[in-house]
């Protein structure tokens, strides 16, 4: 047997035909990309090497770019030379599959120029990921498709348009330059939001057909802005497009599910049903009094639910028709389309005016109905795109649906909420934080501070306090020791490690952090303990908002807020806190002290430099205030409850206040000595385990010592 196929097979087996779906009216309609779309079409004028090569980031348009062309070609909408030509979309996976035989590959290929030769430039053949044809070939040990073409390409016999990526541009088809000049290169760029909305606009009836819902327009403009805001490492109009689609999808999902009201009155009926079949089987009186009682609630929760469940299948009867209804309408506007296409005006009258007109009354009827209902979604609206953008990035619903303005206002009785005695910091944070998200300051570059003082004054609780309020929650935060980072191959442990170096599959610590959530506060605790290559690395985040990882990827930084703690200078504030004046200087000394310790060019491309005052006795009153708050939510899923009198408060700040470890010693003290007693005795029953217990101070407490001592407290009684 020889290489050769018993029968060859034509260009159809291998490729689809655009230009006869776009006929058939099964392509999305292109909006804009009009300059593109001219340069694809006088290229493929040209006498010689008329082969357009589509350059562009992954979901710019491209592809979509010659889905317009064929449907332009089926309009007529082109030159003569180009009017009736076929576009056929080439597969070269179905090209390759099956040639094992050698000699297989090159001989279909070659059919497959014959025949577009033959078609005397009425054919055209597309290749997407066109880079492919470097490779497509070259595991039989023959020919690679490029080689093949590349003779036919710069003779202009046929009409090739490929599509690729600028990335795979780059590594393979300029590695290749007698293959690049036969093609033109057109760029494709990623269109702007106000491009994209129209695009959207353009698309908007055909996933509200598919879908069977109507699509506000707010909506469309939420999902073009808010996908190119929070949506990193994708590209305009591709990711608003999967925004509208899933937020579509997931209406249409709820509609087949119970809204949230009936699934309440489902489970409480279930619930009630199964507690009914257990109390039944009791024959003491208080178990036949509460069966009484479940069966009273259960006829109520049947009131409503009965209704509910009537109302909510009829709703799902109605859309379930209109469906049918609008496919009816659709199937009758192709048969319209075709009596228009062969002059039969009797029908297209007919179909106009009899059939059609008839559907579009009932379907209206049918809307008209369902415009009251409450159980089923039937709109997509902001909501909807903002739930799927909190999902894709992580970032909290509110945080996307409440207006920035009015947050950006609170920020800073926010963080005083949990920040105490640091005034100066907390409003030099806010207000740089609010003119960056306003807009004011520089663009493309995150917001970024350093934080100094002696320890325990509140820099990383201030850093946490801005994940919260900034982005939702603690956990919204990315905290480096940099006392992990103190030699210069520390930085691969950053950005990870290069290629042909151990852990290059890993990436790195704070790269791939950011890049799986770009909404965060990096924080980079001590950082004068770092390596100077470290900081050398962070000049591009600090300047650009970027930074490459080691497998080459860029990961945008300018979604998050940088942080960097330290304790240079500590002793120098402590040392003149009393004097206010004295204060000031060593605030200016602290500030020297850094730029004593950094590169300029790193210090410059820091916001600013806050330095934190030591807190003082009454900042650590407050502070033991908001620790019991946090001792009572670790107690509360135990039903325990502490209430701390103002006189336990001022003992407990006496015995741990020490101004040169700030609030830390203050924690340790509560949980050593209060926390621990506490927890010994509910374990010897001492005390009851759920309810409030009262922690007050005393001279004469256990021993005879002075202390604290514990009371529980009954439900009627008051502090």
């Amino acid at each position: 047997m020889g290489g050769t196929e018993s029968k060859p097979k034509k260009i159809e087996d291998f490729s689809v035909d655009l230009t006869a779906v776009a006929g058939a009216n099964k392509l999305m309609p292109v909006i804009g990309r009009d300059e593109e779309t001219a340069r694809v079409i006088k290229t493929l004028c040209r006498r010689n090497k008329n082969n357009p090569c589509l350059v562009g980031d992954p979901g710019v348009g491209k592809t979509a770019i010659v889905e317009g062309l064929a449907q332009r070609i089926v309009a007529s909408e082109v030159p003569d030379m180009l009017k009736g030509a076929k576009i056929m979309s080439l597969n070269m996976g179905d090209v390759v599959a099956g040639a094992s035989s050698r000699g297989d590959f090159e001989e279909r290929l070659k059919n497959i120029i014959k025949e577009a030769k033959e078609s005397e430039g009425k054919t055209i053949l597309f290749i997407d990921e066109m880079h492919m044809l470097l490779a497509a070939g070259s595991g039989s040990g023959g020919m690679t498709a490029a080689n093949i073409l590349k003779p036919e390409l710069a003779r202009g016999e046929i009409k090739v348009i490929g599509a690729t990526t600028l990335d795979e541009y780059r590594t393979y088809v300029e590695k290749d330059p007698a293959l690049e000049r036969r093609f033109q290169k057109i760029l494709v760029n990623e269109p702007s939001v106000k491009d994209t909305i129209n695009i959207l606009r353009g698309l908007k009836a055909k996933y509200e057909a598919y879908h069977g819902l109507s699509i506000a327009d707010k909506a469309i403009q939420l999902a073009a802005e808010l996908s190119a805001r929070y949506i990193q490492g994708r590209y305009l109009p591709d990711k608003a497009i999967d925004l509208i689609d899933e937020a579509c999808s997931n209406v249409r999902v709820m509609q087949d599910s119970k809204n949230e009201e009936m699934a309440l009155l489902e489970q409480k009926k279930i619930r009630l049903e199964v507690e009914a079949a257990a109390l039944g089987k009791e024959r003491d009186r208080a178990s036949k009094e509460r069966l009484k009682e479940v069966m009273r609630e259960l006829q109520e929760v049947l009131d409503k639910y009965k209704p509910l469940e009537g109302e909510f299948e009829r709703e799902k009867q109605r859309r379930k028709d209109l469906a049918e209804l609008e496919r009816q309408r659709g199937e009758l506007a192709k048969s319209v389309k075709a009596a228009r296409t062969s002059n039969n005006q009797s029908a297209v009258y007919a179909y106009t005016y009899g059939a059609m007109h008839d559907l579009s009354e009932r379907i209206e009827d049918l809307k008209e109905q369902g415009q009251d209902t409450r159980l089923i979604s039937q709109e997509v609206g902001p909501e909807e795109i903002a739930g799927v953008v909190s999902r894709w990035t992580g970032v909290p619903i509110t945080r996307l649906t409440t207006e920035e303005r009015e947050r950006l206002l609170n920020l800073k009785q926010e963080l005083h909420r949990r920040l105490v005695g640091q005034d100066e910091a907390v409003s030099l944070v806010a207000d740089a934080v609010m003119k960056s998200r306003a807009g004011f300051a520089q663009e493309d570059r995150p917001s970024s501070f350093m934080f100094l003082g002696p320890t325990g004054c509140g820099k990383t609780e201030l850093a946490k306090a801005l994940a919260e309020t900034m982005f939702g929650e603690e956990k919204y935060m990315v905290r480096l020791d940099m006392g992990e980072y103190t030699d210069r191959n520390s930085v691969y442990r950053l950005i990870g490690a290069p290629p042909g170096f151990p852990g290059h599959d890993e990436g790195g610590q704070l790269t791939e952090a950011v890049r799986r959530q770009p909404y965060t506060v990096v924080l980079f605790d001590e950082c004068e303990k770092a390596d100077e290559a470290v900081f050398n690395t962070l000049l591009s985040l600090l300047d650009d908002g970027r930074m490459t990882d080691g497998k080459g990827r860029t990961v945008s930084f300018v979604n998050t807020i940088i942080v960097f703690t330290s304790n240079i200078g500590a002793q120098l504030v402590l040392d003149f806190h009393k004097n206010e004046k004295g204060a000031a200087l060593a605030k200016q000394k602290v500030v020297e002290e850094v730029k004593k310790k950094f590169k300029p060019e790193f210090v410059n491309r820091i916001d600013a430099l806050i330095v934190f005052e030591p807190l003082q006795q009454k900042h650590i009153l407050s502070i033991a205030r908001l620790l019991e708050k946090s001792i009572n939510q670790r107690l509360l899923s135990r039903g325990l409850r502490i209430k701390m009198t103002d006189a336990a408060l001022e003992y407990v700040v006496s015995r741990a206040y020490e101004p040169e470890y700030g609030a830390r010693p203050l924690r340790r003290w509560l949980e050593l000595n209060m926390v621990t007693e506490l927890s010994r005795r509910v374990l010897a029953k001492m005390l009851p385990e759920q309810g409030t217990i009262r922690v007050d101070h005393s001279k004469n407490a256990d021993g005879g010592k002075e202390g604290l001592v514990y009371q529980a407290l009954l439900d009627e009684e008051e502090m």
